[in-house]
């Protein structure tokens, strides 16, 4: 069958398995030479496609316990984050780490060690993991946490799938006060007024997320409308939550869709919109943290060659200097997407070596462009740009980017992260299309 990413780019004929039954994954996962884990296909390029063998873990979707003394949760790696998010919220429980989509599966959520709204005060989805279930081709099933087979455990946080396939976790959740947030709207004239807010304002909210519009310059260069946002504590104890309405996106758009004057049409409308400088509101959690869930397949709106997403992590010291002139060439190109968003990450503790986490503190910044050849040119020439500037790509998003870009970008962790996986791997077995293009597995 012909399989892709969240970005329809690229598309691949592959065998997909889904099976109902562990010991079928087990059975599956020792007939296999090359394999790849697989949750929900949300990740953007190819980082979960194989063509020999992508197994997918949507039918290995139990809940196991949860210790309310503890707030640990444990899972099978399938279970996805909407339905922890339904049976725990109306509890009083939630995620303390929360991607812009709940619809990934738990298993995808520590592969790719998802990051959200709150990272400088949270850090990432694997700081609140406290032990996981691989198959791996050394030894079987193994239990790996930080203290108990640590290597194995921090090169699965982050290293999707390539250690080996990942059957189950536990996640300590955190309690909530109420099942609403309490958003304050910033609309900013340009980038080094976004910034500000970001850096003064990071210790009054626990959530914070800019939208940019990627097609203004001059004065108006990367004018923002910032989302900062903390649990409102007024509200209803049941914590009611009304039932998500789901827009259909039926078919994919025309190629011509979308261009640089629908963009800038669309940005104008979204910028303007926002009726003052700055506006408090209650807004349910779905609404806050998962907006594009409001639309089913809106990766249909790229049309059938699909998109690829870009985005970097640039450090805290060359941010200013950086983002500016990153902006301003997208901004020149007309390539500006009208999902263009900005987060501050924040300094969080270091991790062992062997880790290749995306987040590092400072700016992260994530465009989506429609896949042709021009924006394909484009992003190499950002590429150049951003690890002039000490940036990293994102491998959950990323579907074109070269070895020498990956290894200039994690440098010693990537080193370390493939010894790790030698290690426990020694056949080769775990793979993707992604890994072997940017030469972290041999090709098969």
């Amino acid at each position: 069958m012909w399989l892709s990413g969240w970005g329809n780019y690229p598309k691949v004929e592959a065998v997909l398995r889904e099976p109902f039954r562990e010991r079928d994954f087990y059975d599956l996962l020792g007939s296999s030479f090359s394999v790849i884990g697989r949750g929900r296909g949300r990740s953007y390029g190819d980082s979960s496609l194989n063509q020999t063998l992508t197994l997918a873990s949507v039918r290995l979707n139990y809940f196991r316990s949860f210790d309310e003394s503890t707030g640990i949760l444990a899972a099978d790696s399938g279970v996805s984050l909407e339905e922890i998010l339904n049976l725990m919220a109306p509890r009083g429980w939630f995620l303390p780490v929360v991607p812009g989509t709940s619809l990934i599966s738990l298993g995808g959520a520590v592969a790719a060690d998802v990051h959200g709204k709150n990272h400088h005060v949270a850090g990432s989805f694997g700081d609140h993991v406290e032990w996981l279930e691989v198959w791996t081709s050394k030894s079987g099933l193994v239990r790996c946490s930080k203290t108990e087979n640590p290597d194995l455990f921090w090169a699965t946080i982050g290293g999707h799938g390539l250690t080996g396939f990942i059957v189950a976790g536990g996640v300590k959740l955190v309690r909530v006060p109420s099942s609403n947030i309490r958003q304050t709207l910033y609309k900013t004239s340009n980038l080094e007024e976004i910034m500000d807010i970001f850096e003064n304002d990071k210790d009054e909210y626990q959530f914070s997320v800019a939208w940019i519009d990627c097609l203004k310059s001059g004065s108006n260069l990367g004018r923002s409308i910032l989302m900062a946002g903390d649990w409102s504590v007024n509200d209803d104890p049941k914590l009611s939550r009304p039932k998500p309405r789901r827009w259909p996106t039926p078919f994919n758009f025309p190629s011509f869709t979308l261009n640089k004057y629908s963009v800038k049409i669309f940005n104008s409308i979204y910028y303007n919109i926002k009726s003052s400088d700055k506006k408090t509101s209650i807004v349910n959690y779905e609404k806050f943290f998962f907006p594009l869930d409001a639309v089913s397949n809106w990766n249909r709106i790229y049309g059938r060659a699909g998109f690829c997403q870009w985005q970097i992590a640039l450090p805290w010291a060359n941010s200013r200097a950086g983002l500016p002139l990153i902006v301003k060439k997208i901004a020149d190109a007309g390539a500006g997407s009208f999902l263009a968003v900005l987060k501050l990450f924040g300094q969080r503790p270091p991790r062992p070596a062997g880790n290749i986490s995306f987040p590092t503190y400072g700016y992260t910044l994530a465009l989506d462009f429609p896949k042709t050849e021009r924006n394909l040119k484009l992003l190499a020439e950002l590429d150049v740009m951003a690890l002039d500037f000490g940036a990293r790509s994102y491998l959950a998003k990323d579907s074109r980017m070269t070895p020498e870009t990956l290894s200039q970008g994690y440098g010693a962790s990537l080193t370390e992260f493939l010894r790790v996986k030698e290690d426990w791997d020694p056949i080769g077995r775990f793979r993707s299309i992604q890994s072997d293009r940017l030469k972290m597995t041999g090709r098969a």
